[in-house]
């Protein structure tokens, strides 16, 4: 069953602020860090009404390869891992 929500636009800021977002937010992260999101936005608008909901910034070319070198050297750290706690992580993931 799904349940569609219709907020007011006026109401959005609130919204945004109460999750711990800006109206322009970066999308990019190392995982353990945001980047600042030098690249191209990308905007979200509501489907109710075409309001304007927020804005990504994504990554330029030297944030996407510094986003990739450090998952590369997770990969391989990763790897190492016994797959009994690697399916552990994964399961407290889950939860």
């Amino acid at each position: 069953m799904s349940t569609t929500i219709s907020l007011p636009a006026n109401k959005i800021p609130d919204v945004l602020k109460s999750l711990g977002l800006e109206a322009v937010n970066s999308g990019v992260s190392t995982g353990s860090r945001s980047l600042k999101g030098e690249g191209g936005g990308l905007d979200s608008h509501s489907p109710v009404d075409g309001a304007l909901i927020g804005s990504v910034r994504g990554a330029s070319r030297a944030e996407y390869d510094a986003v990739m070198a450090i998952a590369q050297q997770a990969f391989l750290e990763w790897r190492t891992w016994p797959a009994p706690k690697r399916g552990e992580v994964v399961r407290q993931l889950g939860r």
